[in-house]
């Protein structure tokens, strides 16, 4: 009798599994979309993440004459800045600055602390896209 309740109950918990587990709601694959640049604020998120994406993150930037980003890293994520409109420089810990004019592209690498200063007299726009870093060498 001991050795049949233990044999029941793991073939119940078996059968609930297989029964109820299509119920459980799976992750959703990303989907393709598309979203207009319109943005009130200074810096309006585009994609968040998982479970909308596969781990990318994006927004756009709209930074007044003078405004910066402020001083921030990515963590072990590497950054795209497509400048949109626009003059301004990336500015990366321990480097020169990198001026840049619209239409222009720059890359932050993984770990690489930075800050992003509109340095023209009207407003700098551009959209950030930031990806988890994969090593494959």
């Amino acid at each position: 009798m001991k050795r049949f309740v233990p044999t029941v109950l793991a073939v119940a918990g078996i059968l609930l599994t297989r029964t109820f587990s299509p119920l459980a709601s799976p992750t959703p694959k990303p989907q393709a979309l598309t979203l207009p640049l319109q943005c009130a604020q200074g810096d309006c998120p585009l994609l968040h993440g998982a479970p909308q994406t596969a781990g990318m993150r994006s927004g756009f930037v709209r930074l007044m004459p003078g405004e910066t980003v402020g001083w921030h890293t990515t963590g072990n994520n590497e950054e795209s800045l497509v400048i949109l409109h626009g003059r301004g420089e990336a500015r990366l810990e321990g480097q020169a600055p990198r001026p840049f004019a619209a239409p222009a592209f720059a890359y932050i690498p993984p770990s690489t602390r930075h800050n992003v200063a509109n340095t023209g007299e009207g407003p700098l726009e551009y959209v950030y896209v930031v990806a988890p870093a994969q090593n494959k060498q």
